[in-house]
């Protein structure tokens, strides 16, 4: 069993207790994760962190110890891998949970936008897919798959299903790396009216994974969203996979 080691007191403004069960004692790497976060703040980002080794002796803690709080500390992302080392890695990125498009969010936070093409090809309408894009079974519609990009880094991978009737000229007039949304408002009139969202956790694919960039093991947000029109007509099936260590998602609550 994990060796416990007394936590200093609970910090104003942090989690509820920080995880700290009620007789003050935790795992030591816990303790050493907290040790190391505060390491971080003050190396800033960019920051490269000491090696194992160095931070074993530093706490007086096994390296296995230092493995394992590193190892969540990535997993959070507040670390990242660059070359051989590890450094302090940037605030996650804040995608709202709105109609607005991937590259609109990600350029409010004052990062560059791109997507990286995987592939347009046009196929056959499956039934599981028609009722949700408005479509008849077999007929043809457009799979879009790109890679997400802030500011060069890969950050998740997404895939648009729409109606080839809906915007017929797709792998003609449309740019790859700009917005699908803004493709459809300027050059196709159509506007959005609503759309249904569902969000859950998962693991990559090992060709996700690949593409993306990161471990099978890293969590991923999935996010599912059917769209509709200005009329309410079904447009298009997003499926959109974010790297769960370098996103966050928010949304504004109203009473109903």
């Amino acid at each position: 069993m994990e060796e416990q080691t007394p936590y200093p007191a609970h910090r104003p403004g942090s989690a509820v207790r920080s995880g700290i069960p009620e007789h003050g004692r935790v795992p030591k790497y816990y303790a050493v994760k907290a040790q190391v976060a505060d390491l971080l703040d003050e190396l800033g980002e960019g920051g490269g962190l000491p090696t194992e080794r160095d931070l074993a002796e530093r706490y007086e803690v096994s390296r296995e110890t230092v493995r394992q709080a590193l190892r969540e500390l990535l997993l959070e992302g507040r670390l990242r891998r660059s070359g051989r080392g590890t450094v302090v890695a940037g605030p996650k990125l804040e995608q709202p949970l709105s109609l607005a498009s991937y590259t609109e969010g990600v350029r409010r936070q004052g990062r560059r936008p791109g997507r990286r093409l995987i592939g347009l090809e046009r196929f056959p309408c499956p039934p599981e897919l028609a009722r949700g894009i408005g479509a008849e079974p077999g007929e043809p519609v457009w799979h879009l798959e790109r890679v997400l990009l802030a500011d060069d880094e890969r950050v998740g991978l997404e895939s648009t299903y729409v109606r080839v009737a809906r915007a017929p000229r797709l792998d003609v007039d449309f740019q790859p790396d700009s917005s699908f949304y803004g493709y459809l408002r300027d050059h196709l009139g159509i506007a959005f009216g609503d759309a249904d969202e569902k969000l859950e956790t998962v693991l990559a694919t090992p060709r996700e994974a690949l593409l993306v960039g990161t471990p099978p093991a890293l969590p991923m947000l999935l996010i599912h969203r059917f769209s509709r029109d200005q009329d309410g007509r079904p447009l298009e099936r997003v499926r959109s996979l974010y790297r769960g260590d370098r996103f966050s998602f928010t949304t504004r609550l109203r009473p109903e």
